[in-house]
């Protein structure tokens, strides 16, 4: 399936790619304002963030909706990349010495291959974006992420930049009706 699985419960893969381990909620509840949030977004969020299971969970949910979208979006941030940044020596190099018709195309054929780039990207990603069930789980793993930052600014020995990853930018809204996604095979050797 992807690198999640054969990692045992308390393992889980961060975007830099390595195996990490999952900060465990005693850690976290030992900061009183850490803990109070994590009640509190649990409520909000239908979620048990002091539940180490269910965390180890939704870090394996989050890596495996990221991965999904890793390899197209590197694929397709080359032509965008050339056609961006490219365009610049291009004009430098080419256009600028060329009629002003030539220039004029240049200009117009560039910013409708960008646009097309973007708009591609973005319809290619939509349903993902409005999926409320990715979502949900988006929001969970935003909210996860400030209660470490909690924890960590209480005095709790987390690293810096765990949980290993971003944010994400469709994390805000919570869908209580939304189903459950399930989570994704690991091992089960812890």
């Amino acid at each position: 399936m992807s690198e999640q699985q054969g990692l045992s419960v308390g393992q889980f893969m961060g975007d830099d790619g390595g195996v990490h381990q999952v900060v465990s909620s005693s850690v976290i509840a030992a900061v009183p304002a850490a803990k109070a949030a994590a009640e509190k977004f649990g409520r909000d969020v239908r979620f048990d963030f002091l539940n180490d299971k269910a965390v180890h969970g939704l870090l394996a949910q989050r890596w495996e909706d990221n991965r999904k979208g890793r390899l197209v979006g590197c694929v397709a941030s080359l032509p965008l990349a050339a056609f961006t940044l490219g365009a610049w020596p291009f004009w430098d190099l080419v256009a600028s010495q060329r009629p002003r018709a030539f220039q004029i195309a240049f200009v117009c054929v560039d910013a409708l291959i960008v646009i097309g780039l973007m708009l591609g990207l973005y319809l290619w990603r939509r349903p993902t974006l409005h999926d409320p069930s990715l979502r949900n789980m988006r929001c969970r793993v935003r909210l996860y992420r400030e209660i470490a930052g909690i924890a960590r600014r209480g005095g709790a020995d987390i690293p810096t930049t765990y949980p290993y990853y971003g944010m994400y930018a469709s994390s805000r809204r919570f869908f209580p009706d939304a189903p459950e996604l399930s989570i994704p095979e690991s091992g089960e050797s812890a």
